[in-house]
């Protein structure tokens, strides 16, 4: 199926009716084979949460999102949908009573939870339907997608979902649900918040698709996140690598896990702007790692993170035990931002916001003998020359902030920093890396 291309419409594209009209305008106009996978509504899934968090809440949301999806799909309460529609209605219902009677109930949090992808399903397939498509809404677990754990998940599971595939879901144009599958245990799984950009790259994986979109509201991925007030421009090429960092660290225009899937296989994504009319070059393409000549793409800055520095006693057992405690860390689903080791100590840069958790972890096998504080880690993607940077900071004269060199990938360096204003750091720093030296 590699003449396949797969649309992904998140949330940001799913705001108010006249963005349907764009989906049907952009699917109408293809003419390769088309498989759509959709988030649910915009605000949909946190008011679904809060539901579940706040019974009291619960009282009126059914009625609320029956009208609010009619409002997005008028009359698909009498389309050939309507059976399903009201299904999905009455199950957030059972799952909300459910709830009442059992808090933790896992199954009923997440069947709720996945009733605003359903939801959203419909509400495409029925507004394509008018426009003369033949599509049709399907649940990613009906269509045979399977992810790496139990209530929730990191990873689409490819080689079992390529083994459940049923092929014979992918009618006409498939409006496929995003972000959950079916779990190890058989039961419905969930991804992180933003997994349907995952979920679009483990089927553009498994259909072997001939590329990816991720349609947003945003024009592609910039060079520096917006909310630091730098104007900035889009990235037109980015290595998975550059992409997956840049994700994690400052950009949440894409999901961190999207490139997983199709990194090994080379299979394009491009970002897109909904609202845009041009039908050029995706204004970011996201492709197979190139390093070209260390040419600097972005920067990336992540608020508040600590260095724990912890002890080595025994040298012969120092790599057991930091092997222990990477996946200690791992398994609570901590991101460790750097780990450097030395004879008698060992460095690990976390997330202020993960802090306690990773103390726990750390000393369960080795004491710990400080902590240091920083405002802020800055990743310099697209490059792992350390004297470029360093010379280019050299010369700025508008900051009185000094950046400690942290760690260097294959395509990135990171440092770390105190100060009082971000913005005015990341505004220098877009200065000096992106505006041509003066003579």
């Amino acid at each position: 199926m590699n003449d396949v291309v797969i649309h992904k419409f998140g949330g940001s594209c799913l705001r108010d009716s006249s963005d349907l009209d764009s989906i049907s305008r952009i699917i109408k106009s293809q003419a390769s084979k088309i498989v759509v996978v959709v988030s649910a509504l915009w605000g949909t899934t946190d008011r679904l949460l809060r539901a579940a968090n706040e019974p009291r809440y619960a009282t009126k949301l059914v009625s609320d999102l029956r009208k609010q999806h009619l409002r997005f799909s008028p009359k698909i309460d009498q389309s050939i949908f309507a059976d399903k529609f009201n299904k999905v209605l009455n199950g957030i219902d059972k799952s909300l009573f459910n709830l009442s009677k059992d808090p933790d109930s896992s199954v009923d949090v997440n069947t709720l939870l996945a009733a605003g992808e359903r939801l959203s399903a419909l509400v495409v397939a029925n507004e394509l339907r008018k426009q003369g498509l033949d599509a049709n809404a399907v649940g990613s677990e009906d269509v045979g997608i399977c992810l790496d754990g139990t209530d929730t998940a990191t990873n689409v599971d490819i080689e079992k979902s390529v083994e459940r595939l049923d092929h014979s879901a992918f009618r006409g144009i498939p409006v496929i649900t995003g972000w959950f599958g079916e779990g190890i245990d058989g039961n419905l799984a969930l991804l992180s918040r933003g997994g349907s950009d995952h979920t679009a790259a483990a089927i553009a994986r498994i259909l072997d698709a001939k590329k990816l979109i991720l349609w947003k509201d945003v024009e592609g991925v910039l060079s520096i996140n917006p909310r630091w007030g730098v104007d900035s421009k889009p990235i037109p090429y980015l290595g998975y690598d550059e992409a997956r960092e840049l994700s994690r660290v400052d950009a949440p225009v894409i999901h961190h896990t999207t490139m997983i899937p199709v990194k090994d296989y080379g299979i394009p994504i491009e970002i897109r702007n909904l609202h845009s009319a041009s039908v050029d070059n995706a204004p970011t393409v996201i492709g197979p790692n190139i390093m070209q000549s260390n040419h600097l793409k972005a920067i990336g800055c992540m608020r508040s993170v600590a260095k724990i520095t912890a002890e080595i006693g025994d040298i012969a057992n120092q790599t057991k035990v930091l092997g222990q405690i990477l996946i200690q860390l791992d398994q609570e689903n901590i991101t460790c931002w750097s780990v450097k080791s030395s004879p008698s100590k060992v460095d690990f840069v976390v997330s202020q916001q993960e802090l306690s958790s990773t103390e726990r972890v750390i000393e369960k096998n080795l004491p710990i003998a400080n902590i240091e504080y920083y405002s802020c880690l800055i990743s310099f993607i697209g490059t792992n020359k350390r004297e470029i940077i360093d010379d280019r900071m050299s010369k700025m004269n508008s900051i009185d902030t000094e950046l400690s060199y942290l760690d260097s990938t294959e395509f990135s360096i990171q440092y770390v920093c105190n100060t009082d204003d971000i913005k005015h750091l990341m505004n220098s720093l877009s200065k000096v890396v992106f505006e041509k030296s003066k003579a």
